[in-house]
């Protein structure tokens, strides 16, 4: 089954005061080597949302048929200092399973049968 995970957070004002470069730089160092460590088991997408939002600015939609492996990625980025450094903070986590009730309905008619 594929779990989609969408995960709210907000950017606090100090990372909002760095310039791109130092943003980027940031991102090189600290994130991209957390998100290609997990990269053949977890996708992951990002979303500006302050535009439209008001109780976060930005979202991230992960994908996975290993949960495992998600909640290790999100282990290790609240271990990295986009988190623990409180340069973000997560608002808010949902999570859904794709066609969940046609995996459902299959699995139950093997089990009738």
């Amino acid at each position: 089954m594929k779990y989609t995970i969408i995960l709210a957070f907000t950017y606090s004002p100090a990372w909002l005061q760095k310039t791109r470069a130092q943003r980027e730089a940031f991102n090189a160092e600290h994130l991209r080597p957390i998100f290609a460590k997990y990269a053949a088991s977890v996708s992951v997408r990002f979303f500006d949302a302050e535009a439209f939002v008001a109780r976060f600015s930005d979202f991230a939609i992960f994908e996975t048929e290993d949960l495992r492996q998600y909640y290790y990625l999100i282990e290790e980025l609240r271990d990295s200092p986009l988190f623990a450094g409180e340069i973000a903070r997560i608002a808010d986590v949902f999570m859904g399973i794709e066609d969940g009730h046609q995996q459902f309905e299959a699995d139950a008619k093997a089990a009738a049968r």
